[in-house]
């Protein structure tokens, strides 16, 4: 019997509840979770399960990464990994992505990465893949209701939320201008949204406090999925809370933003890192930085990776070539007005050949 359960193991973890297991695998660091796989079946379907990534997030011991897209400068598109285990950093790539596109929405759901929409042959495309970190693998995800290219995007509770991208020109655009994607029902729903708000293109976007801030050429919108009621239909989200961003805000947006312990932060147009306080509905310049990093007159990335600010962009090397760089910077609102920012590494993370740039940044939790 003892040499079956050995050859076959019924439980994760002899002796314990599989409950118990869980909890004891889970605590274990992400750099040894292929070893893991590797003891028996059991334990590789578990390390490898969104169960797995639930656990270690509830017990907040997950490790986040921050995932990055680069265009190279014959216009290909590549998706890498900064992996990191105490001081040690190392950029990975994915296996290519199923059909890599222009003008494509990011967002991250579980143990999951998300692409939608964007373009193909120059025609905005409904489709949507999806990168499972657990697998290392693409998968064809569910197909939106309308195509869309340079749309914006964020989780809420679970569920994926997309406005705009779409030129609202006919009733179905129209109707699905704003859709959103639940995991549970497995497909895409539309969201009632007012007409004055369907702009096509969004250059920003960002989820603050619960709500999906889009930003277009002409100010931005707010979409609160909490507020307002059901309209009665079942395949359709509530009417939710829709309103324009306010002017503070839309005057000091500018590229790709990032909201770490509450606030959102992007660069100016002096290159300088700002944070912007909802509750105070004003802008703030980051100290403490100045010092380290440079000015970002050419843009950067920005993302959450683990309620810290990764900061990425573009430098020239030695010979030439584009090397992006990456700083982690601990963030701290002191109150009264002042933003505080510890650098605490900065280096660089990939060399490619001249002419590359960063199109996306999200952080991943496993």
């Amino acid at each position: 019997m003892e040499e079956e359960q050995e050859d076959d193991p019924k439980t994760l973890i002899t002796g314990l509840p599989d409950d118990l297991g869980l909890q004891c695998i889970a605590r274990v660091p992400r750099v040894y979770h292929q070893t893991l796989a590797q003891v028996c079946k059991p334990w590789r379907s578990l390390v490898r399960s969104e169960l797995f990534v639930s656990a270690r997030s509830s017990l907040k011991t997950a490790q986040h990464f921050l995932y990055f897209m680069v265009r190279t400068h014959d216009s290909c598109f590549k998706w890498f990994v900064l992996s990191h285990y105490n001081h040690l950093k190392q950029t990975c790539p994915l296996p290519p992505a199923p059909a890599p596109t222009m003008g494509s929405a990011c967002v991250v759901l579980g143990s999951s990465l998300y692409i939608l929409g964007g373009s193909i042959n120059d025609l905005p495309s409904p489709n949507t893949w999806v990168y499972d970190a657990c697998l290392n693998s693409w998968r064809n995800g569910p197909r939106m209701r309308v195509a869309r290219e340079f749309a914006a995007a964020g989780t809420i509770n679970q569920k994926i939320y997309v406005v705009g991208g779409c030129q609202a020109d006919t009733w179905a655009r129209s109707a699905s201008w704003a859709e959103v994607f639940d995991q549970k029902v497995g497909h895409w729903a539309p969201i009632p949204s007012p007409i004055e708000m369907r702009e096509k293109w969004m250059h920003g976007n960002a989820v603050l406090k619960g709500k999906l801030l889009a930003m277009a050429d002409r100010g931005g919108v707010v979409d609160d999925p909490r507020g307002g009621t059901s309209d009665g239909s079942s395949n359709s989200e509530k009417l939710g809370s829709w309103s324009f961003v306010s002017m503070e805000l839309d005057t000091g947006w500018r590229g790709r933003a990032a909201v770490v312990k509450g606030i959102l932060f992007c660069y100016d147009f002096l290159g300088k890192i700002r944070g912007y306080d909802s509750e105070e509905d004003k802008w703030m310049e980051l100290q403490g930085v100045k010092k380290s990093l440079p000015k970002f007159l050419c843009g950067a990335s920005l993302a959450n990776v683990g309620e810290k600010l990764y900061v990425v962009w573009e430098g020239l090397g030695r010979n030439k070539e584009t090397e992006l760089l990456c700083a982690e910077v601990d963030v701290e609102n002191k109150g009264v007005g002042l933003l505080w920012g510890t650098v605490v590494w900065y280096q660089v993370i990939l060399s490619l050949p001249k002419g590359a740039s960063t199109i996306h940044c999200l952080s991943l939790g496993l």
